[in-house]
């Protein structure tokens, strides 16, 4: 039982200003453990609200629309006359009026009447504050396809001689907030109108350690560069990152979410071209988790590595900003908004894809480039072999120990696997394209079945196949004393595990249904992986230590799927509510049969030492207790 504990709580201050109050509290409850002391029967915590006036009056609304991607506000509408309660969507912006009206309706471009306004906290790092303000400022450049000149500016905050009353908690300011902290992470968030969706106020925060992150990325990203070979990074560099980040984060603040289709609009060689991403950079977004060119090879002339302002940016920005003087209501601008979405249907580089489709969607993906995975990976792998070749000597520095050195190469094994990742999330993949009433196309098209069959022989070549190149022995004689053959294989397994997924599979037998041959099945998918998998056991040849570990996984996998369901998922009210599961469709019986084909074909085989003896007597023995318990 928790109780709060009044004589134990208290209020630490209140503050007012004009259109806000912040009210600081400190809270104390009864609790059987503490998370602050174990010998403690209490827990305090702080506790801030923040109270803040709305808009009057309040700014007409702007409907959303699927096809454009905007943070937007639901609300139910009973006061309509359609025979049922209306859903309404209006997405989050901020009030931007023309200062000159007849200018802008001669298609001018004028000034807003209130420009978007962020004050840069003084205690910013001095090397990164022109970077900050460049990324913010590099807005302008979108808001002018919406017709509006300077309409967002960085600014620094008066001096309290200036101005004593200034505070970054007063609402009518937003502030870009410095955090002397070891977060390696930036946000951008907002204070909206619930009625009309209308942006008030935004307080963006930025942590110290953010810098680490960007060494991180630009260092395992972008080997053709040859400044990402020593760290530190140059300022230069890390300062281009930085108006990046600051760019991104406040895309957030002006309502945008990420785009993670925007990437795939670009063709893989073209970022390898110099002109190319000079112009355009990595994605047609900043609001993409597109980071630093990991496609360009070295010898390629790139100099540009980074996302930029891009072309849907502009779109996006003048969908959601660009006022329609005519309209008095937000259903009068409906007509004139699908007229606009509309171009999307034959630019890609318009395309929206939300973050939530990123597991579905092999088009729709984070931190990937390009709109060819397999052929981005060949050459990000490439990149990734080179950066083995000069990792040690990257932070070498003598009389350092070798935790950054550590740090680097954990830098890579990431980034190895957000770039499998990438491959292992084309099989069972449905393309999303959002559509609406009037637009032709299906919203939901399967991956083709060469495409998913390709994916798992790269995934074969490339990620089964041992990368043994990841194991540089100068690296890891001085880091670890052991487990790092255990890593590498336990990556294997996890690809091995994202390939087999669950949901995967539903997808697949879903897509197999409807489709027929022209679909990659689950029975396809597990013969592609047995072939690769246990081609050298089934040959006759010695079983290293990586390949048993990867056999033995897809042993168990096959047993999971296989096995009777708890009691809860076999319960038809839990049934019900989840959905399908493995337990009710082919699955299970596919698992099953493939484990009786695998206790065949081992039973033929010849082991050519004692260890793959031993290994597969036990892979026996596992499947026979899998398909007779009771034996």
């Amino acid at each position: 039982t928790t109780l709060f504990r009044s004589e134990r709580s208290f209020v630490e201050y209140v503050r007012s200003f004009p259109d806000n109050i912040e009210v600081e509290n400190v809270l104390t409850f009864n609790a059987e453990e503490s998370l602050q002391n174990p010998n403690s029967k209490t827990a305090s915590f702080g506790m801030h609200h923040s109270m803040v006036r709305l808009p009057d009056p309040p700014m007409m609304p702007r409907l959303a629309d699927p096809r454009v991607g905007y943070f937007s506000r639901y609300q139910v509408d009973y006061g309509r006359p359609e025979p049922e309660a209306v859903y309404r969507q209006y997405i989050l912006r901020w009030r931007l009026e023309p200062k000159d009206t007849a200018a802008f309706l001669r298609g001018e471009l004028v000034e807003p009447v209130k420009p978007i306004t962020y004050y840069l906290d003084p205690a910013t790092p001095v090397q990164w504050r022109p970077w900050i303000r460049k990324g913010v400022e590099s807005w302008n450049e979108a808001f002018e396809a919406a017709g509006f000149r300077n309409a967002i500016r960085c600014i620094d905050p008066p001096t309290p001689e200036e101005d004593p009353e200034w505070s970054p908690e007063d609402a009518r300011y937003s502030v870009i907030r410095y955090y002397p902290s070891e977060v390696e992470n930036a946000y951008g968030p907002n204070v909206h109108d619930p009625r009309t969706g209308e942006i008030i106020e935004s307080d963006i925060g930025w942590f110290h350690n953010i810098i680490k992150l960007l060494t991180s990325w630009y260092f395992t990203q972008a080997a053709a560069d040859p400044r990402a070979r020593k760290v530190p990074l140059p300022d230069d560099v890390l300062g281009e990152f930085v108006a990046y980040v600051a760019a991104h984060e406040v895309g957030h603040t002006l309502g945008l979410p990420h785009n993670m289709k925007a990437s795939n609009a670009f063709p893989v060689d073209s970022l390898r071209s110099p002109s190319f991403t000079s112009k355009y950079g990595t994605t047609p977004t900043i609001m993409d988790y597109a980071r630093a060119n990991y496609v360009a090879q070295p010898g390629d002339g790139v100099t540009n590595f980074l996302p930029k302002i891009g072309p849907y940016d502009k779109y996006v920005i003048r969908w959601g900003y660009r006022p329609i003087l005519s309209a008095r209501t937000p259903d009068e601008e409906r007509d004139t908004l699908h007229v606009w979405a509309r171009a999307s249907e034959t630019d890609k580089n318009l395309r929206f894809g939300a973050q939530q489709w990123v597991t579905v969607d092999p088009t729709s993906q984070m931190e990937d480039l390009g709109d060819d995975a397999l052929k981005a990976t060949t050459y990000g792998l490439a990149n990734l072999k080179r950066v083995m070749t000069y990792l040690y000597d990257a932070p070498a520095k003598d009389g350092d120990n070798y935790r950054q050195l550590g740090e680097l190469y954990d830098d890579v094994i990431g980034q190895f696997m957000r770039e499998i990742g990438h491959v292992a999330n084309i099989p069972g993949g449905v393309e999303i394209e959002r559509k609406v009433y009037g637009v032709a196309g299906p919203q939901y098209t399967a991956v083709p079945r060469d495409r998913q069959k390709a994916a798992v022989q790269f995934l074969s070549e490339n990620a089964f196949t041992t990368p043994t190149w990841l194991l540089e022995d100068r690296v890891l004689s001085v880091l670890y004393p052991s487990g790092t053959v255990q890593r590498l294989a336990d990556l294997q397994a996890n690809v091995l595990r994202t390939v087999t997924s669950n949901d995967k599979l539903l997808r697949m037998l879903d897509q197999q249904t409807r489709l027929g041959a022209a679909a990659y099945g689950p029975i396809e998918l597990f013969t592609d992986l047995e072939n690769a998998i246990f081609r050298d056991v089934l040959s006759r040849q010695p079983v290293d230590f990586y390949r048993r570990h990867l056999q033995r996984t897809y042993v168990q996998l096959l047993i999971d799927k296989s096995e009777k369901p708890s009691s809860t998922e076999s319960n038809p009210f839990f049934a019900f509510l989840r959905g399908p599961s493995m337990y009710t469709t082919d699955v299970r019986a596919i698992a099953r049969a493939r484990l009786a084909q695998l206790q065949t074909a081992l039973k033929g085989a010849v082991a050519a030492d004692a260890a793959t003896k031993a290994h597969v007597a036990d892979l026996q023995l596992q499947i026979q207790r899998a398909l007779s318990p009771e034996g």
